[in-house]
């Protein structure tokens, strides 16, 4: 079998193009930077190798110079930050093609139909594999525009381990169901899931099921027919149909009415709603994504949420982790915040001691990433020049 290697430092990348191309009948190797790359080259032989530009530890143009120095090679440069003058260095160093993000997936099927066939008509130890749009019909897109960190902040361990998975199921159509304590985010995730996905361009409508009233929810899901109730004076279209062709997120799931709970379900088994006050069933087609601070077992276990409900939300479980767990983001967090509240203003970044944020770092936060961020305005109100330690333990 004609084999492909893949390397890229983002995980999502690596694993979508290994999807497509081991679609289209290849064996694909990953590596996920240049150095394992050419360990990989050592070993085995590569019909094509497609490799990113900008990465840790040696950038692609490095690797391309390094590979073609061991063996005859067909590299194939892909990078988030080219313009003319990077693609024609590539080709000058040896290069047989290049291709920016986000990737088109046309170019790339046709840089793997035009190079495996080239090893074709030179070497008949290869076989001839026919390149067909079947990639095409599964929707597949890889949108690596969307940088993640830009809109959640964080370094550590399990923010990076989250962001992996973010990158890895947000691509796809599957239900997903945050859970978190208060003040953790749950809502960027959602919106990171919404901007990486195909429904990017599509509507993203955000519930909070625990802020309307029990008596009013299955309106504002589901609307409602002219005349269905007292105020129902024209017809208007819930959440559902607003959220058609995109994206639906119903955040504090856990404070639904179970009469909500039984029509939601029906939506998601379906994927038709009814108005309230209304007869006729209308299509949807919505990704729903749900987030809860309940531990939504033990809610079934007291009869307060439907188990059928739960196993059609939770196809793919997102756990955002506690500052708690997390407290080497504090640092960047802080800083953020800071940035924020001087651009609002429109006065100079206030500066923080390094004991400043050790003593931050030593807090306990129930209130999490929320709470984090009121004392951080709350010393950038009350400190002048920069914030110190004594301003922390006064203050906070």
């Amino acid at each position: 079998m004609i084999k492909i290697l893949v390397i890229d430092d983002e995980g999502a990348i690596r694993s979508t193009l290994k999807e497509i191309i081991e679609y289209e009948g290849f064996e694909v190797y990953l590596a996920k930077d240049a150095l394992e790359g050419l360990s990989l080259i050592d070993r085995e032989d590569f019909s094509l190798v497609f490799c990113d530009i900008k990465m840790p530890k040696m950038d692609g143009i490095v690797f391309l110079e390094k590979a073609l120095e061991k063996k005859p090679l067909k590299v194939c440069m892909i990078s988030g930050h080219g313009n003319i003058q990077t693609a024609v260095e590539c080709l000058k160093k040896g290069a047989v093609d290049y291709i920016e993000k986000p990737i088109d997936l046309n170019n790339l099927l046709k840089i793997l139909s035009e190079q495996i066939n080239k090893d074709d008509s030179t070497n008949n130890s290869i076989k001839k594999e026919s390149i067909s749009n079947k990639t095409k019909t599964k929707n597949l897109s890889i949108n690596n525009n969307y940088d993640i960190r830009k809109d959640i902040i964080g370094n550590s361990k399990s923010m990076r381990e989250m962001f992996d998975f973010i990158y890895k199921v947000g691509p796809t159509d599957a239900r997903i169901l945050i859970t978190g304590n208060n003040g953790t985010g749950k809502e960027l995730v959602a919106k990171a899931l919404y901007n990486i996905s195909s429904r990017k361009d599509n509507p993203f409508i955000e519930v909070n099921c625990a802020a309307i009233p029990s008596e009013l929810i299955e309106s504002e899901l589901f609307g409602h027919e002219k005349g269905s109730f007292t105020s129902a004076i024209k017809q208007r279209k819930g959440n559902f149909e607003q959220a058609d062709k995109g994206t639906l997120f119903l955040d504090e799931i856990g404070d639904m009415s179970l009469s909500a709970q039984a029509k939601v379900l029906r939506a998601l088994q379906e994927n038709k709603i009814t108005r309230v006050g209304g007869e006729k069933d209308i299509s949807i087609d919505v990704r729903v994504i749900a987030a809860t601070n309940k531990d939504l077992k033990k809610e079934m276990e007291l009869g307060n949420f439907r188990e059928d409900l739960y196993h059609r939300l939770s196809v793919i479980v997102i756990n955002v982790p506690p500052l708690s767990q997390r407290k080497d983001d504090i640092p960047l967090l802080v800083d953020s915040f800071l940035e924020e509240y001087a651009q609002k203003n429109n006065i100079e970044k206030l500066k923080i001691t390094s004991k400043a944020l050790k003593l931050l770092q030593e807090k306990q936060y129930s209130g999490n990433v929320r709470q984090l961020k009121n004392i951080t305005e709350r010393l950038a109100i009350l400190c002048e020049g920069e914030i110190t330690d004594k301003d922390v333990e006064k203050y906070t």
